[in-house]
């Protein structure tokens, strides 16, 4: 069976363009008219909005930053705290390489934690082991990332616990997990700042690369803009080291575009995701677990194969394809094997869980009928 007999995608970006192409391409040619393409009124615009929107509720007032993309995001999170060389960041192996990218972008020394094998996020037990008893040789430890892996919150309670203590600077990684909860608090507003990836294929996605930062500190959010436009708090004056990492106007459109439609697409991922765990009861295959406090956002459905590659082929041969996210931790991949420092644990489960995890298809526009089909082959299983 070759690429063209799939019938139900893993993801399909092209579907998400087309239920929307009418205010999209409004949007995007408002943008070329006005003749301003870079820090405008759209990416002004749209970090107001998404501030607001993350305010939302009992929420802190949150103040956004838009950048370039989600590894700049963390990273100027990092360095708007003053986190770099001579520094140590915590964070997790089971994650896009960009979270261990950023930490290095700004020169400040990555500490991989393993995960819980039931969320795949960050263990908070071996967190808080490794900050009261830091491997010899490591930096001090000036901040934690954890990632809200696949829509699924970390431990945020526990993790607070054992950096607030500490004076830990406790950044999200929220690359996965836009307008995810745990006790009924928004994803990204409650450690110090958050990262959001705005990548084509998150829950919301740009058309193109595109990220945003979030902070309740009004301080922290101006100094973040003004890094990532080379430093500038006047124009053509660095006033401190910066980058480039701009949110462009066109991206900032569109997302404003999707922003308000951001809590119904979740709303039909867990439905999906409501289905398919219907479908794996009584099976072979158990359902993903959700913590009972946590709202999932199912940026994925992942389950765990052991032998997933007979899986995978049962299922690509009846048309339904499926990914791996991740195959590889980050601290088994060439450019970091040996040279990152880990927990006590070793990142066992880490590695465990990359041997074993399998995403289904899951997107806002996904049909009833494809649904069905995905379905019905689990139960086959």
């Amino acid at each position: 069976m070759n690429a063209q007999d799939i019938t139900v995608p893993q993801a399909d970006l092209g579907a998400a363009y087309r239920a929307q192409k009418e205010a999209i391409d409004a949007a995007v040619a408002q943008v070329l008219a006005s003749g301003w393409f870079i820090l405008g009124q759209e990416g002004l615009a749209f970090e107001r909005e998404y501030g607001a929107w993350l305010s939302a509720g009992d929420a802190p007032a949150m103040s956004a930053v838009g950048c370039a993309n989600g590894t700049d995001a963390i990273a100027l999170v990092l360095r708007g705290l003053g986190i770099g060389p001579g520094c140590a960041v915590a964070t997790v192996s089971h994650t896009a390489v960009a979270t261990v990218a950023a930490i290095e972008m700004v020169g400040a020394t990555p500490l991989l934690i393993d995960i819980d094998p039931r969320t795949f996020c960050m263990d908070a037990a071996e967190l808080e082991e490794v900050l009261r008893s830091p491997p010899p040789g490591l930096p001090p430890i000036r901040a934690v990332v954890p990632v809200h892996i696949y829509g699924h919150a970390c431990d945020m309670d526990a993790i607070l616990r054992s950096c607030r203590a500490r004076g830990i600077a406790v950044v999200e990684d929220v690359a996965q997990a836009h307008g995810g909860r745990v006790g009924g608090r928004m994803l990204g507003t409650i450690g110090d700042a958050a990262a959001f990836s705005l990548y084509p294929t998150k829950n919301l996605g740009a058309l193109g690369d595109a990220g945003v930062t979030a902070t309740p500190d009004a301080e922290l959010a101006k100094r973040m803009a003004a890094i990532r436009q080379y430093g500038w708090h006047r124009r053509y004056i660095s006033d401190e080291v910066g980058v480039n990492s701009r949110l462009d106007e066109m991206q900032a459109a569109i997302l404003r575009v999707r922003l308000p439609l951001l809590d119904a697409g979740n709303a039909r991922r867990r439905a999906v995701a409501d289905a398919y765990d219907a479908a794996l009861a009584d099976g072979p295959l158990a359902a993903p677990y959700r913590a009972p406090d946590v709202e999932h956002v199912f940026h994925q459905y992942v389950v765990r194969v052991p032998g997933r590659e007979s899986v995978m082929e049962r299922l690509r041969v009846q048309g339904i394809a499926t990914a791996i996210h991740y195959p590889v931790p980050v601290h088994e991949q060439g450019a970091y094997e040996g040279r990152i420092a880990m927990g006590p644990a070793g990142c066992a489960e880490t590695a465990r869980a990359a041997g074993e995890v399998m995403s289904l298809p899951i997107f806002p526009e996904i049909t009833d009928t494809q649904v069905a089909r995905v379905c019905a082959a689990l139960r086959a299983l």
